[in-house]
């Protein structure tokens, strides 16, 4: 579920990126992922299934927690970060997140984390370095707010996680999910109108850019694919998986992301891919195996956070 979700992810990175270039803004594109996520899935489980729907008003601080700092600002941040910086090193930035949870969940709630997660964090991170080349940079250097941006983006990503994990002890995915976009939009409803929504770019048609450059798609094409498949989908899998697996492991394994970003950007934006980077990718499914390995070792299983 986690690969799935980190796959989707990475494809919706160059995506967003095709539609920033329209010239829609990474506030406004945050707004129309999370509303027309937030109708999608209402819509379906009023549909299908009401019951999910039930909230009671206990729930709602942590509901409106969960879609705000987490589902909004993760996705605001993480926009904003590629719109100002290559999407490898925005990503690198941003997957500071799992040493975070990892952190937090040793520190903070004082949760066992054994050497293995270390380990498997440790060989994520380098393998990132690797896939991105930091040590390259850019050639007028990195944007200070896309870096401001990446890294609360990782605080936003970390928090999103730790408390999905939280919220599936009570809900299901789906409904949790659902709610964190209907909060979420009603954010961003708040901070800029609808009614300000700057249509006229919606019928475009954009240039896919690189490799594609050749084929226009008009933005709304482009759009539903960011809520269906950028969002509703990778979303549910995600806040899924956390029944499943624990938040130190879970987001080890979401690093899959950069590697299939990096892979997505050469073969779409043309951008580079050599020895190095797939050598960077190789050590991060060593990092995602290793830390999946951790199961099979009740000593390195960290309870849930």
């Amino acid at each position: 579920m986690v690969l799935t979700a980190a796959t989707l992810f990475a494809i919706n990175g160059v995506v967003a990126k095709v539609i920033l270039a329209s010239g829609i803004s990474s506030l406004r594109l945050t707004e129309v992922r999370i509303t027309g996520a937030a109708v999608g899935l209402v819509a379906v489980l009023a549909i299908f299934r009401r019951s999910l729907l039930r909230v009671t008003w206990r729930e709602l601080p942590f509901l409106a927690l969960f879609g705000i700092c987490g589902l909004a600002f993760v996705q605001w941040l993480y926009f904003l970060a590629i719109h100002r910086l290559e999407i490898g090193i925005a990503l690198l930035i941003q997957y500071l997140a799992p040493l975070l949870v990892a952190l937090w969940a040793r520190f903070v709630v004082h949760r066992p984390v054994r050497k293995t997660i270390w380990l498997a964090l440790a060989l994520a991170l380098f393998g990132l370095t690797l896939v991105v080349q930091i040590w390259e940079g850019s050639g007028n250097g990195l944007d200070g707010l896309g870096v401001l941006a990446a890294l609360g983006g990782a605080i936003a990503f970390a928090a999103y996680i730790l408390l999905a994990e939280r919220g599936v002890q009570k809900r299901d995915a789906v409904s949790l999910t659902a709610y964190g976009f209907v909060f979420g939009a009603l954010f961003f409803a708040v901070i800029q109108p609808w009614w300000s929504f700057p249509s006229g770019h919606v019928s475009e048609h954009v240039s896919l850019l690189g490799n594609l450059s050749g084929h226009e798609l008009p933005v709304w094409a482009l759009m539903l694919w960011l809520i269906v498949l950028g969002a509703i989908v990778p979303f549910a899998l995600f806040v899924g998986s956390l029944r499943h697996i624990p938040a130190t492991r879970a987001s080890i394994v979401s690093m899959f992301e950069p590697v299939v970003a990096s892979a997505v950007a050469w073969a779409w934006l043309d951008e580079s891919l050599d020895p190095v980077q797939i050598v960077g990718g190789a050590i991060v499914l060593c990092g995602i195996v290793l830390a999946q390995m951790a199961r099979d070792d009740p000593l390195d299983e960290p309870p849930p956070v």
